[in-house]
């Protein structure tokens, strides 16, 4: 019904800079939130960023000031730009989607996931 694809994800030096970017497909109204999520071995899925349809944006303490995530309602596709990288940014990061759908139902859509290794 509604397909989440993600790219961008790699293998960079600290201090480097990656740009995620996230689309989705399918009987898709309208694209509500859009966020990305991260997942370190060993530890639980945590928020990274998010932004509304409105636009306003939210940051894990962790990123702010260091990432940027921005959206593009008619490609209903958001995009995470990370700039300073550290170690620590290493994780498996997943893009999550609310989203209504064409055909009524609101879902909740995730990622693929995409691999960002920082090394030191």
């Amino acid at each position: 019904q509604v397909q989440l694809v993600e790219s961008g994800g790699g293998l960079v030096q600290a201090g480097g800079s990656l740009r995620l970017s996230c689309a989705a497909s399918g009987r898709i109204f309208k694209v509500n939130a859009m966020g990305w999520y991260r997942q370190a071995p060993g530890k639980q899925r945590e928020l990274v960023a998010s932004i509304m349809s409105g636009m306003s944006t939210n940051y894990a303490d962790s990123v702010q000031g260091r990432f940027t995530i921005s959206r593009d309602n008619a490609r209903n596709t958001v995009y995470l730009q990370m700039s300073s990288l550290k170690p620590d940014d290493t994780a498996v990061y997943y893009c999550n989607m609310n989203i209504w759908t064409l055909d009524g139902p609101n879902v909740n859509s995730w990622g693929q996931g995409t691999q960002v290794t920082v090394s030191s």
